[in-house]
C-alpha cells in the first residue's frame, strides 16, 4: 500500500493528527496503523478524564501553550459533537504551612497562563466548595472539568474516516526502512510505503523513533498510576475534584479525588514504576522491558534522586492503609473500607541518558518523520492543539 502519511498509534494524539490532516487536505491518503484491535486502549483509554486548565505548567512551555489552546478547542468540539462534559471546577488544597509557598507559585503560573476566575480561598471557603475537605488555604480553579476521552477519541476516528481516512488494526510496526524520498513500514502482516511518518506510539514511541535514529537520546520509563473507587454510599464525601499541593521533589501531582463524567468517584493515582510498558498491575512483568529500564543510565540517575519517594509510592501500592492515610490528609472521614480496587494507567515518561525527565511535550522532526516522544498529561486536553501543530509542521514541508 502506498500512502502520503502514515500515523503510527491510534491514541488520542494520533487520531487528532489524522483528523486534522484529512480536514486540511481531503486529497491526502492518510492511514493510521494501530497495533491493537481497537483505538485508544492504552494511555488514552486509562485516562482519568480530567479537562486540565493549564495552571501547573511553566508559562511559555509547549504544555502551557497547547493546553490553553487545546482546552478551548476541546470544549468547542464537545459542544459541536454532543459529547458530554462538565466544567465542574477543582480546588488545590494546602494542608500544611510548608505548602503555602509552593501553592503561591502555582497560582502565579495560572495567572501568567491567562486563567480567569482562579482565586485563593481560605479554610472556610474550602468547606463551602467541598464540605468534607480540610485545608488551611486553597486555590479555586473554575476551568477544570471532566469528560470521557474514549468518547472524544471515537469521534475523532469517526470524522477522520468520514473524510476518507483509514484505520488499520492489528498492525504492530516491526521495522522502518528509508527509500530516499519515502519510507517502507513493516508490520507483522503487511508492508506500507509512505511519504511521511508521524510517530504517535505513546509507550513505544521511543522504540519506533529508534528504528530510524538509533542515536536518539530518549527512553520511555513506564510509571503506573493506580486508583481506588469510592463506594457509592460514600461518594457524597466528594462533590467534584480535590487536589493536594504537589510535592516539588517528585514529578507527579499526588493522590487526589476525581468525580467521573459517567458517575462514580476515583481516588488516586500513585506513581510506581511499572514492570512492563503495559503493566497495569504489579503482577504483569515483561523481563526484557524491565531490564531495559533498569539498564538505562538515565533511570539509574532518576532512581538515585527519587529513591525515597519511589519507595514510599511502591509501599503505598501494596498497602491500602498507607494509600488511605494519604487521602485522609484531604478528607479525614475517608476510611479504608470505603475504597474498592479501581482502574490503573501507565504514563509514558521520557528520560534522557543524564536522568532528565522531560517536563514538556517532546517532538522531533527528521527528514520525512515526525516523532512525538513525550506527550503526557495534559496531552488529552491538548490533543486538538497538538494535532494541529504537528500537521502544520508536516504540511509545511510536504507542500
Amino acid at each position: 500500500m502506498k500512502t502520503d502519511f502514515i500515523i503510527i498509534g491510534g491514541g488520542i494524539v494520533g487520531l487528532s493528527t489524522a483528523y486534522h490532516l484529512k480536514k486540511q487536505n481531503t486529497r491526502l491518503k492518510v492511514v493510521v496503523l494501530e497495533k491493537e484491535s481497537k483505538i485508544a486502549l492504552h494511555q488514552t483509554g486509562h485516562n482519568s478524564g480530567v479537562i486540565h486548565s493549564g495552571i501547573y505548567y511553566k508559562p511559555g512551555s509547549l504544555k502551557a501553550i497547547n493546553c490553553k489552546k487545546g482546552y478551548d478547542q476541546l470544549i468547542q468540539f464537545c459542544n459541536e459533537n454532543g459529547i458530554k462534559y462538565d466544567l465542574c471546577g477543582k480546588i488545590i488544597v494546602a494542608t500544611g504551612k510548608e505548602e503555602l509557598s509552593i501553592m503561591a507559585g502555582i497560582y502565579d503560573r495560572g495567572v501568567a497562563n491567562g486563567l480567569l476566575g482562579i482565586k485563593k480561598i481560605n479554610a472556610q471557603e474550602i468547606k463551602e466548595i467541598e464540605p468534607h475537605c480540610v485545608g488551611i488555604e486553597g486555590i479555586w480553579v473554575p476551568q477544570t472539568g471532566i469528560v470521557d476521552y474514549k468518547d472524544v477519541s471515537q469521534k475523532y476516528a469517526e470524522l477522520f474516516i468520514e473524510l476518507g481516512g483509514e484505520i488499520l488494526f492489528d498492525q504492530k510496526v516491526q521495522g522502518i526502512t528509508s527509500l530516499g524520498n519515502s519510507s517502507e513500514i513493516q508490520t507483522q502482516s503487511s508492508s506500507f510505503e509512505t511519504k511521511w511518518i508521524i510517530n504517535c506510539a505513546g509507550l513505544y514511541s521511543d522504540k519506533v523513533a529508534k528504528m530510524t535514529n538509533s542515536e536518539l537520546d530518549v527512553q520511555i520509563l513506564p510509571f503506573r498510576g493506580e486508583y481506588f473507587n469510592i463506594k457509592s454510599e460514600k461518594e457524597y464525601l466528594v462533590k467534584n475534584l480535590i487536589y493536594p499541593v504537589p510535592n516539588p521533589n517528585f514529578p507527579f501531582l499526588g493522590v487526589h479525588f476525581t468525580r467521573m463524567i459517567h458517575g462514580g468517584v476515583e481516588a488516586g493515582p500513585n506513581a510506581v514504576l511499572a514492570f512492563a510498558r503495559e503493566g497495569y498491575d504489579n503482577r504483569t512483568i515483561n523481563l526484557k522491558e524491565l531490564f531495559e529500564t533498569f539498564g538505562h543510565s538515565g533511570f539509574q540517575k532518576v532512581a538515585l534522586k527519587y529513591w525515597k519517594d519511589g519507595l514510599y509510592e511502591m509501599y503505598r501500592s501494596y498497602s491500602k492503609s498507607a494509600f488511605t492515610k494519604a487521602l485522609q490528609r484531604l478528607i479525614p472521614e475517608i476510611q479504608k473500607e470505603d475504597l474498592e480496587i479501581g482502574s490503573a494507567g501507565v504514563r509514558a515518561q521520557a528520560c534522557d541518558s543524564k536522568g532528565n525527565l522531560s517536563d514538556d511535550f517532546l517532538i522531533f522532526e527528521e527528514n520525512n518523520i515526525i516523532n512525538v516522544c513525550n506527550a503526557p498529561s495534559p496531552a488529552a486536553t491538548s490533543s486538538l492543539a497538538i494535532g494541529e501543530s504537528i500537521v502544520s509542521l508536516a504540511l509545511k514541508k510536504y507542500n
